[in-house]
Parts: C-alpha cells; sequence; structure tokens
C-alpha cells in the first residue's frame, strides 16, 4: 500500500464519517478507501476507526493521527507543487483582495507586471474598501492600507505612503493658497469618509505634530473621487499619494504646504495564519515589496 494513499483515505473518512462519502469525495470506490484505511492500521499495528454499522468514529490513536495528518498533507502537497514549479513556472489561480483606489492605480498594473512573468498563472483580483474574509471568501492574499487587528491573519509591511493636501490652481486662486494647517480650519476640504478621523488632519513639522479639525460640503468614502472633486476646484483634498500622483504631475493639482508632512501609513500582505505560504503566493509577497520600492508614489 502507498502511505500517501492511505493518509488521504483516513483524512477524508475521519472529516467525512464514513467511507462511502469518503469514496465520492476521493473519487475511488468504497472498497478501496477501506482497504487503504484497514492496511494503513496493519501497518500502524492500532485500529484508526470504530467501525459500526451506520458510521465510523475515531479511535483515540485516530484522534492522535487527524491532529497531525492534515497539516502533513498540505505541505505534501505544496512541496510536490514547488517541484513542479520549478520545472514549469507557477500555475494555478491566485485570489488578491485589495482597496478600491490604491487596486485601480497600483494593484491593476503590478499585478499585470509580476504575470508578465508567469503566464500560465491566473490572477483574480477582488477590490473592496471593506475587510475581506479571508477564509470564507477564499482569499489568498489581501494587500492592505493601515493596520489590521485581526488575531488569525500574519501580516507583512510591503511599504508605505505620505498622505498630503493639495488644490486645483483654480480654487487657490479664488481663495488664497494655506500657509499653515491651521490655515484649513477657514477652507473648504473635502472630507474622505475611509479614513479613520476624516475631520482630523495631522501635518508633521521637524518632528511635531500639527492637527487642525476641518469642515467641507463634500463627503466621499473615496479617495480618487476625493482628488477627483478637487481638480475641479470644489476644495481641498487630503489623500494619499498614489491617489494624488497624476493629477499633481499633469498640473491638475498643486501640493499644499510644502514644509510639512503628512501621515504615513503602511501597506502590508495578509494572508491566513496556520500553514506554510505557498512558493507563488511567497514570490508576489516579495515582487510586491520590490515594486513599491521602485514606484514613484511613496
Amino acid at each position: 500500500m502507498d502511505l500517501i494513499d492511505g493518509l488521504k483515505a483516513f483524512v477524508a473518512t475521519a472529516q467525512t464519517g464514513s467511507f462511502t462519502a469518503a469514496a465520492q469525495q476521493l473519487g475511488i470506490s468504497n472498497r478501496l478507501t477501506s482497504k487503504y484505511v484497514g492496511a494503513l492500521e496493519d501497518r500502524l499495528g492500532v485500529r484508526l476507526f470504530q467501525r459500526t454499522t451506520r458510521r465510523v468514529g475515531l479511535t483515540a490513536a485516530g484522534e492522535d493521527l487527524m491532529a497531525r495528518a492534515p497539516a502533513l498533507m498540505d505541505d505534501l502537497d505544496d512541496m510536490l507543487a514547488e517541484v513542479t514549479e520549478d520545472i514549469r513556472g507557477f500555475t494555478g489561480t491566485i485570489r488578491i483582495s485589495a482597496p478600491v483606489t490604491f487596486g485601480e492605480v497600483y494593484v491593476n498594473g503590478m499585478l499585470g507586471r509580476f504575470a508578465a512573468q508567469h503566464p500560465d498563472l491566473s490572477i483574480d483580483l477582488r477590490l473592496t474598501d471593506g475587510f475581506s474574509d479571508l477564509a470564507s471568501d477564499g482569499i489568498d492574499v489581501a494587500i492592505r492600507i493601515g493596520t489590521t487587528e485581526t488575531l488569525s491573519v500574519k501580516t507583512r509591511k510591503l511599504g508605505a505612503f505620505r498622505t498630503q493636501a493639495a488644490a486645483s490652481p483654480a480654487y487657490l486662486a479664488a481663495h488664497g493658497n494655506p500657509q499653515h494647517p491651521r490655515d484649513l480650519a477657514t477652507h473648504c476640504c473635502i472630507l474622505d469618509t475611509n479614513r479613520r478621523t476624516p475631520t482630523r488632519w495631522a501635518f508633521y513639522h521637524n518632528g511635531v505634530e500639527e492637527t487642525v479639525n476641518v469642515t467641507g460640503r463634500f463627503r466621499v468614502n473615496s479617495a480618487r473621487a476625493a482628488c477627483e472633486l478637487a481638480a475641479a476646484g470644489r476644495g481641498i483634498a487630503y489623500g494619499p499619494s498614489f491617489a494624488l500622483q497624476d493629477a499633481i504631475e499633469d498640473g491638475r493639482l498643486v501640493p499644499l504646504l510644502p514644509d510639512y508632512e503628512g501621515e504615513t501609513s503602511p501597506i502590508s500582505a495578509v494572508y491566513l495564519e496556520g500553514r506554510a505560504l505557498p512558493r507563488k503566493l511567497r514570490s508576489l509577497i516579495d515582487f510586491i515589496q520590490q515594486d513599491i520600492r521602485q514606484s514613484s508614489f511613496r
């Protein structure tokens, strides 16, 4: 008997509670599933299941093996996949979640660059400003902005971005150019409700924090929408550099308060705890980290 076949049959039977259901899961006959489990028991010299006419239940030895076998089989599958990848390159699908604006402005293009190096790999990108449940949504890795307090995930910092204030030339001509953060209190500011404190903007000068409470007619839950409103002369935006950089480069927006730095926030990769990260995901995360280092929005 092949030990791997025996372990697969054992795990499937323990998970489903019957040889018939395990056989359907494995795509083999009921008789062969029972034979594999019996041969594994003979090899180990212990009974793994208590058998009845309706159901099979784990013995104490079976419970001990079941505590280790699924992780062992996952590690084996990952190892075999890596050997195949060494020969053929990455295959299959990577499911990625990212915030909407960051995904549209940066992640989409970055994944195109990564996929160009791995022609047999498929990418499933899902953009949302909510935090996806990685397990239930089947997400392999989520790219998140800011900090996360979820205990069931691992986090790896990929880089950071700075927040900055900007307005259109037309707005500044009509309302003046603020010289100090406190001047923003008298301006029409565009509030991004994705921020934890939409009405409180922070700046730093020589390591000293300067904060100001701002108001405005427009409240939006999109950094890109805030940028477009500012470019249209509707007020001052305080947004992430990746959302503002194109409008700044083409002159539609002018960066404000050059002597002050805006808040800095981390960009992180988040993935589930509990098992080794497949090599194609490690490769993707390494690629993103290097790509962000070379990007212009930092």
